[in-house]
């Protein structure tokens, strides 16, 4: 990652911006992804973040990171293009009202020392083969399941996950409690591992 030179950048040095978009950009894109029903309204949401950037640098105070304060810019702006509210859902609501777990009890011991842990019995995952594992179709299944997600669950496990954030990082940018942050990405996790299941769980004989 770039040394951002907060001066340069606040003179209007071009060099200095081009590199801070060249470094950030395509984790703004795909942060933009999770609200946009196009990449082309995505891309047209990460223009308007760095036009927002550029008029606002002068009041970066510094409360938070650079990447922190450009990608809250980002998912503001996004947000409200969505039609979706500014801030996540409270916590209270994270009650799935008769809702289906989000993946199945059968996967787990319910009894003996490991209750509650994965039945690694049933997984099947290591004697699968590596190209199967690794192959685009596969990736594609990923992709598609965080694509089904929730809204809060999609933006915690595209930052959590695919980006590399911390769970702090997480909570900073998204203003929401640790514990939400948390309760969200399992459930993420969960329903992710669900659609690998279904897609690697080996055919039942007839």
């Amino acid at each position: 990652m770039i040394e951002v030179d907060l001066t340069a950048l606040r003179r209007g040095d071009e060099y200095a911006f081009r590199a801070l978009v060249n470094d950030y950009h395509s984790t703004l894109f795909r942060l933009a992804l999770i609200y946009s029903p196009s990449r082309a309204i995505a891309e047209e949401t990460v223009q308007e973040t760095w036009l927002a950037v550029l008029r606002g640098l002068d009041g970066f105070a510094g409360r938070a990171s650079l990447r922190t304060w450009i990608c809250r810019i980002l998912v503001n702006i996004a947000r409200r293009r969505a039609g979706l509210e500014s801030r996540s859902l409270p916590f209270s609501t994270l009650d799935t009202g008769g809702e289906a777990p989000a993946i199945s009890h059968d996967l787990f011991f319910k009894d003996g020392p490991y209750v509650g842990h994965w039945n690694l019995e049933r997984d099947e995952w290591s004697r699968m083969p590596e190209d199967r594992l690794l192959s685009q179709e596969l990736q594609g299944v990923v992709t598609d399941a965080i694509a089904e997600l929730p809204p809060g669950q999609r933006e915690v496990i595209t930052l959590r996950d695919v980006e590399g954030w911390t769970s702090s990082e997480v909570s900073d940018l998204l203003e929401i409690e640790d514990g939400h942050q948390r309760v969200l990405l399992h459930r993420a996790r969960s329903r992710i591992r669900q659609a690998l299941e279904n897609y690697l769980r080996p055919p039942i004989a007839a």
